[in-house]
Protein backbone atom coordinates (compact mmCIF):
# COMPACT_ATOMS: atom_id res chain seq x y z
CA UNK A 1 0.00 0.00 0.00
CA UNK A 2 1.39 3.30 -1.14
CA UNK A 3 0.40 7.27 -2.23
CA UNK A 4 -0.28 7.38 -5.44
CA UNK A 5 0.34 10.97 -5.91
CA UNK A 6 1.33 14.49 -4.59
CA UNK A 7 4.12 15.53 -2.29
CA UNK A 8 4.43 12.14 -1.12
CA UNK A 9 4.01 10.20 -3.81
CA UNK A 10 5.52 6.40 -3.47
CA UNK A 11 6.10 6.54 0.18
CA UNK A 12 5.28 3.34 1.77
CA UNK A 13 2.29 2.86 4.66
CA UNK A 14 1.89 0.51 7.29
CA UNK A 15 -1.40 -1.22 7.60
CA UNK A 16 -2.62 -3.11 10.46
CA UNK A 17 -2.49 -6.81 9.87
CA UNK A 18 -5.91 -8.71 9.49
CA UNK A 19 -8.45 -8.15 7.10
CA UNK A 20 -11.06 -8.48 9.62
CA UNK A 21 -9.67 -4.89 11.37
CA UNK A 22 -9.08 -3.13 7.98
CA UNK A 23 -9.76 -3.74 3.86
CA UNK A 24 -7.57 -1.78 2.37
CA UNK A 25 -8.84 0.21 -0.97
CA UNK A 26 -6.90 -1.12 -4.09
CA UNK A 27 -4.58 0.94 -5.75
CA UNK A 28 -6.93 0.97 -9.23
CA UNK A 29 -9.95 2.19 -6.87
CA UNK A 30 -8.22 4.94 -5.04
CA UNK A 31 -6.59 6.42 -8.37
CA UNK A 32 -10.24 6.51 -9.44
CA UNK A 33 -11.15 8.21 -6.32
CA UNK A 34 -9.18 10.91 -6.64
CA UNK A 35 -9.75 11.30 -10.19
CA UNK A 36 -13.25 12.06 -9.94
CA UNK A 37 -12.67 15.09 -7.13
CA UNK A 38 -8.94 16.13 -8.07
CA UNK A 39 -10.09 19.23 -9.16
CA UNK A 40 -11.63 20.06 -5.46
CA UNK A 41 -8.78 18.97 -3.74
CA UNK A 42 -6.71 21.79 -3.81
CA UNK A 43 -7.38 23.65 -0.38
CA UNK A 44 -9.87 21.47 0.76
CA UNK A 45 -11.23 20.24 4.34
CA UNK A 46 -11.23 16.77 4.28
CA UNK A 47 -12.90 13.93 6.21
CA UNK A 48 -11.80 10.18 5.97
CA UNK A 49 -14.39 8.41 7.96
CA UNK A 50 -13.54 4.71 8.74
CA UNK A 51 -9.91 5.60 7.89
CA UNK A 52 -8.33 2.45 8.87
CA UNK A 53 -4.57 2.88 7.37
CA UNK A 54 -5.36 6.63 6.81
CA UNK A 55 -4.76 6.04 2.77
CA UNK A 56 -7.52 7.84 1.54
CA UNK A 57 -7.28 10.83 4.27
CA UNK A 58 -3.42 10.67 3.21
CA UNK A 59 -3.93 10.55 -0.76
CA UNK A 60 -6.24 13.80 -0.23
CA UNK A 61 -3.75 15.84 1.82
CA UNK A 62 -0.49 14.66 -0.59
CA UNK A 63 -2.62 16.26 -3.41
CA UNK A 64 -3.30 19.01 -1.64
CA UNK A 65 -6.22 19.15 0.80
CA UNK A 66 -5.85 21.75 3.54
CA UNK A 67 -6.44 19.41 6.43
CA UNK A 68 -7.85 15.91 6.95
CA UNK A 69 -9.28 14.35 10.17
CA UNK A 70 -9.24 10.70 10.22
CA UNK A 71 -11.54 8.67 12.33
CA UNK A 72 -11.65 4.86 13.17
CA UNK A 73 -12.54 3.25 16.57
CA UNK A 74 -10.02 1.01 16.41
CA UNK A 75 -7.19 2.25 18.69
CA UNK A 76 -5.00 0.11 16.76
CA UNK A 77 -5.99 1.79 13.69
CA UNK A 78 -5.99 5.15 14.56
CA UNK A 79 -2.14 4.77 16.00
CA UNK A 80 -1.28 3.31 12.63
CA UNK A 81 -2.93 6.67 10.66
CA UNK A 82 -0.73 8.54 12.93
CA UNK A 83 2.47 7.25 12.18
CA UNK A 84 1.81 7.18 8.83
CA UNK A 85 0.72 10.80 8.71
CA UNK A 86 4.32 11.62 10.01
CA UNK A 87 6.22 9.52 7.86
CA UNK A 88 4.34 11.36 5.26
CA UNK A 89 5.15 14.68 6.40
CA UNK A 90 1.82 15.16 6.63
CA UNK A 91 0.90 15.13 9.97
CA UNK A 92 0.49 19.06 10.83
CA UNK A 93 -2.22 18.89 8.60
CA UNK A 94 -3.80 15.95 10.01
CA UNK A 95 -6.21 15.33 13.11
CA UNK A 96 -6.84 11.44 14.37
CA UNK A 97 -10.07 10.64 16.10
CA UNK A 98 -10.74 7.27 17.89
CA UNK A 99 -14.36 7.08 18.49
CA UNK A 100 -17.66 5.40 16.96
CA UNK A 101 -19.07 7.16 13.84
CA UNK A 102 -22.67 7.50 14.34
CA UNK A 103 -21.47 9.26 17.88
CA UNK A 104 -18.91 11.26 16.48
CA UNK A 105 -20.70 12.76 13.65
CA UNK A 106 -23.79 13.84 16.13
CA UNK A 107 -20.85 15.68 18.01
CA UNK A 108 -18.96 17.58 15.32
CA UNK A 109 -19.67 20.96 14.65
CA UNK A 110 -17.13 21.32 11.58
CA UNK A 111 -17.88 21.56 8.30
CA UNK A 112 -15.81 19.33 5.45
CA UNK A 113 -15.67 19.72 1.56
CA UNK A 114 -15.07 15.85 0.73
CA UNK A 115 -15.88 13.04 3.08
CA UNK A 116 -14.24 9.76 2.01
CA UNK A 117 -16.43 6.45 3.08
CA UNK A 118 -14.57 3.28 3.16
CA UNK A 119 -16.98 0.96 5.70
CA UNK A 120 -16.36 -2.80 6.57
CA UNK A 121 -17.99 -4.49 3.93
CA UNK A 122 -21.33 -6.17 4.02
CA UNK A 123 -22.01 -5.15 7.14
CA UNK A 124 -24.82 -2.45 6.73
CA UNK A 125 -22.78 0.66 7.75
CA UNK A 126 -23.12 2.80 4.91
CA UNK A 127 -26.77 2.52 4.76
CA UNK A 128 -26.39 3.75 8.13
CA UNK A 129 -24.32 6.44 8.07
CA UNK A 130 -24.87 8.29 4.99
CA UNK A 131 -27.74 10.28 6.64
CA UNK A 132 -25.66 11.48 9.61
CA UNK A 133 -22.80 12.49 7.33
CA UNK A 134 -24.91 15.07 5.94
CA UNK A 135 -24.92 17.11 8.40
CA UNK A 136 -21.07 17.93 7.57
CA UNK A 137 -20.86 18.02 4.89
CA UNK A 138 -20.04 21.86 3.48
CA UNK A 139 -22.58 23.24 0.05
CA UNK A 140 -21.18 22.66 -2.57
CA UNK A 141 -19.09 19.59 -0.73
CA UNK A 142 -18.66 15.70 -2.06
CA UNK A 143 -19.21 12.50 -0.30
CA UNK A 144 -17.49 9.68 -1.97
CA UNK A 145 -18.66 6.20 -0.93
CA UNK A 146 -16.71 2.81 -1.57
CA UNK A 147 -18.88 -0.53 -1.16
CA UNK A 148 -19.02 -4.00 -2.63
CA UNK A 149 -20.82 -4.39 -5.99
CA UNK A 150 -24.09 -5.40 -4.98
CA UNK A 151 -25.13 -2.62 -2.52
CA UNK A 152 -27.79 -0.26 -3.46
CA UNK A 153 -27.93 3.09 -1.86
CA UNK A 154 -30.68 6.28 -2.73
CA UNK A 155 -30.50 8.64 -4.97
CA UNK A 156 -31.01 11.34 -2.60
CA UNK A 157 -29.94 11.72 1.01
CA UNK A 158 -31.35 14.06 3.12
CA UNK A 159 -29.95 17.51 0.67
CA UNK A 160 -27.00 14.97 -0.72
CA UNK A 161 -27.63 13.69 -4.29
CA UNK A 162 -26.62 11.10 -6.17
CA UNK A 163 -24.20 12.49 -8.99
CA UNK A 164 -22.58 9.01 -10.53
CA UNK A 165 -21.91 5.84 -9.40
CA UNK A 166 -18.89 3.82 -10.83
CA UNK A 167 -18.10 0.40 -10.97
CA UNK A 168 -14.65 -1.29 -10.63
CA UNK A 169 -14.87 -5.17 -10.64
CA UNK A 170 -16.44 -5.94 -7.50
CA UNK A 171 -16.52 -2.34 -6.09
CA UNK A 172 -18.91 0.49 -6.40
CA UNK A 173 -18.15 4.23 -5.81
CA UNK A 174 -20.69 6.57 -5.46
CA UNK A 175 -20.84 10.33 -5.70
CA UNK A 176 -22.66 12.32 -3.50
CA UNK A 177 -22.95 15.89 -3.78
CA UNK A 178 -24.80 18.54 -1.33
CA UNK A 179 -26.06 21.38 -3.80
CA UNK A 180 -25.05 24.80 -2.83
CA UNK A 181 -27.78 27.34 -1.80
CA UNK A 182 -29.72 28.09 -5.64
CA UNK A 183 -28.34 25.29 -7.01
CA UNK A 184 -30.55 22.66 -8.87
CA UNK A 185 -30.40 19.52 -7.11
CA UNK A 186 -31.00 16.71 -10.07
CA UNK A 187 -27.86 14.28 -10.39
CA UNK A 188 -26.14 13.12 -13.55
CA UNK A 189 -27.70 9.83 -14.86
CA UNK A 190 -26.60 6.87 -12.96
Amino acid sequence: MRVIAGEARGRRLEALPGTDITRPTLDQVKEAMFSIVQFDLPGARVLDLFAGSGQLGIEALSRGAARCVFLDQNREAAAVVMRNCKACGLFDRSRVSVGEAARWLSACREQFDLVLLDPPFHQGMLEEILPAVEKVVAPGGIVLCESEAKLILPAEVGSLVLRKQYRYGRVLLWRYTKPRPGEAEGGDSV
